[in-house]
């Protein structure tokens, strides 16, 4: 089957950092579907894998961490899909990634495509969508119901992929307050299009511009952009008891003893978490993919496409690479086909 796999570790202008290969199709065992992957999307975690090291892989490393497709077969101890399903998932960060043909892929990650979007506008969803949900919910513990209604959250890199899908999942199912920041007029347009409240520059002082816009505190932070750079920030924005999460790791240590004072919370969200270690409660990323394609089909939050480069191939996926590594792309980047 056709694949984009990498055998070095390159920077993405080398054009030997993601190539077109030829690999055999695998079989799924045990909870496993074999999926006919339709599109894919891009994000910041393929980067991250693909970033220059010293190793070279003896067979070709596939990445690729968002897909919609369609089941072509299925796992013995399957039971919560058939062949011909429509599905879309991000998988494991254990596992082949699924810039291939097709792709093996544990049903308790896997929901049901929405059936109100195409492939492509569906591989956009699941990475983003899983993150920003666990982080709103699981982490900072926000009432999924609706309980807990004008209590506000500054959301920190709006306009990316997580963003684009906190600020949703915040304002449309939170019920939240949303104030998010963005740094350019074309970001600024975009949050305010998906629900922001308010907006402010993450480039420019965040506490004193909520200050001049009459929110000096909120209840919650989610970083979705340099936990170091941020966190001081964060915690002069949290109200005292309040909660912060982030899903970028630090690269040198973080000054939570500021948080004492308030008793303030911090938390990790890291959406592979539930793979990696395949947890008691693995099977909830397949509930809440199914939540999520429920509100998309009822038109409660939308797709959050930003770009869509062509076909799947490693020429196209360089190009999604280097648009992340620049840090100036809005939304998700996809890709369809083969």
């Amino acid at each position: 089957m056709k694949a984009v796999g990498l055998y070095k570790y390159l920077p993405v202008t080398d054009k030997e950092s993601l190539i077109d290969v030829e690999i055999a199709t695998p079989t799924p065992t045990s909870r496993d579907l074999l999926v006919k992957v339709r599109a894919i999307s891009v994000n910041p975690v393929d980067c991250k894998v693909r970033v220059s090291k010293a190793i070279v892989e003896s067979q070709p490393r596939v990445l690729g961490w968002d897909a919609a497709g369609v089941v072509e077969s299925v796992g013995p101890q399957v039971t919560l899909f058939k062949p011909g399903d429509a599905v879309f998932y991000a998988g494991s960060i254990t596992r082949a990634g699924a810039n291939s043909e097709f792709h093996l892929v544990d049903e308790r990650i896997v929901g049901h495509k929405p059936k109100s979007l195409d492939f492509d506008q569906a591989a956009a969803i699941p990475l983003t969508g899983i993150t920003a949900w666990e982080a709103l919910f699981d982490r900072l513990h926000v009432s999924a119901t609706g309980a807990d209604a004008g209590k506000s959250v500054l959301i920190i890199g709006a306009a990316g992929g997580v963003g684009s899908m906190g600020i949703q999942l915040a304002k449309q199912v939170g019920k939240l307050k949303v104030i998010a920041t963005a740094s350019r007029p074309a970001s600024q347009e975009w949050v305010r299009e998906l629900g922001a409240d308010l907006v402010v520059n993450h480039f420019e002082d965040v506490v004193a511009q909520m200050e001049s816009l009459n929110c000096s505190q909120v209840d919650y932070v989610l970083i979705f952009n340099d936990t170091d750079k941020h966190f001081p920030a964060a915690v002069k924005a949290i109200r005292p008891q309040g909660e912060i999460c982030s899903i970028v790791e630090n690269s040198k240590p973080l000054a939570v003893e500021l948080l004492k004072s308030k008793s303030g919370a911090f938390h990790w969200e890291f959406m592979f978490t539930r793979s990696m270690y395949e947890t008691q409660d693995m099977i909830e990323q397949h509930n809440l993919l199914n939540e999520l394609a429920a509100l998309i089909d009822a038109g409660v939050i939308r797709t959050t496409v930003g770009q869509q480069l062509g076909t799947i191939n490693a020429d196209n996926l360089r190009q999604a690479h280097q648009l992340l590594e620049q840090g100036r792309s809005i939304g998700k980047i996809v890709l369809e086909g083969f």
